[in-house]
């Protein structure tokens, strides 16, 4: 019987800075080690402690996973100061993550907030792999300034796919930001997604996930077709500590992916 305590071990082969507090740690895996879009990790520093954290990979590598992480905590900010070749572990997979069976044939609208658009680019990742089987790929990104934008480079170039729309705003601008100044929230107007055959995809802060949802239903998206990401108090993975319970479910086992039907009438779900 597995061990479902027992870390596999992993090395930091490398760590990319995003912006000023979110860097992208690329972690070399002594095993293969398989997930679905939208399930999440448990990264361990050995003597230190772990978190749970939504790899930002492509699924479909099996030998390396990459984990975008913004200093917030202890184990965050000792990872933030961690330099190349230390070892951590790996445990894992916990949770159900999208359902992208459900996502065919459809226009597929993804919202992302700040470091919230980590999870989305595994999410990006699978769909890209087979764009053919999803009518479009709608990404509104927004983050507090340009400086705060992570995986610009790529952003740029997903934009250039087929059947895939991308526009970024900005909450502050500056001379050097040539786009949309404002909340994310200002660029869901207009949205080329035909609604008799679309679902949005919510990741973020969330108080930006509590306004773009009210914006989505606002828009005629139906809660069963509004999906969210509701990891925000996770820990330890398993169901054990009860920390992430949200009325009868767990985030950890029942999530960290609901639709907004699911959790429309529980108190406090934004808290």
């Amino acid at each position: 019987m597995n061990n479902i305590y027992r870390p596999i071990e992993a090395t930091l082969e490398d760590v990319i800075t995003e912006s000023p507090n979110i860097k992208t740690f690329v972690l070399s895996l002594k095993e293969p080690f398989e997930f679905r879009t939208g399930q999440f990790i448990e990264l361990t520093l050995p003597g230190i402690g772990e978190a749970p954290f939504t790899p930002s990979s492509d699924p479909n590598i099996k030998d390396k996973i990459d984990v975008t992480i913004m200093s917030v905590g202890k184990v965050t900010s000792i990872l933030h100061n961690s330099h190349k070749g230390i070892s951590l572990g790996v445990r894992g997979p916990y949770g159900k993550g999208y359902p992208l069976d459900k996502f065919e044939g459809k226009d597929i609208l993804i919202v992302g907030g700040g470091v919230g658009l980590a999870p989305l680019r595994s999410l990006l990742f699978s769909l890209f792999a087979q764009i053919d089987k999803y009518n479009k790929v709608v990404l509104r990104y927004g983050a507090r300034t340009g400086g705060d934008i992570i995986y610009k480079d790529a952003i740029a170039q997903w934009g250039k796919k087929k059947k895939v729309d991308v526009v970024t705003t900005v909450d502050v601008g500056d001379p050097q930001w040539k786009g949309n100044v404002g909340l994310v929230t200002t660029i869901l107007k207009d949205l080329p997604v035909d609604l008799k055959k679309a679902v949005a995809i919510v990741c973020g802060p969330p108080i930006m996930m509590k306004f773009v949802t009210l914006k989505l239903l606002d828009l005629g998206f139906k809660p069963p077709d509004i999906y969210l990401s509701m990891e925000k108090n996770m820990s330890c993975g398993l169901g054990k500590c009860g920390h992430c319970r949200l009325g009868s479910y767990y985030a950890c086992k029942d999530g960290p992916v609901f639709t907004y039907e699911q959790v429309k009438d529980l108190h406090d779900i934004w808290d």
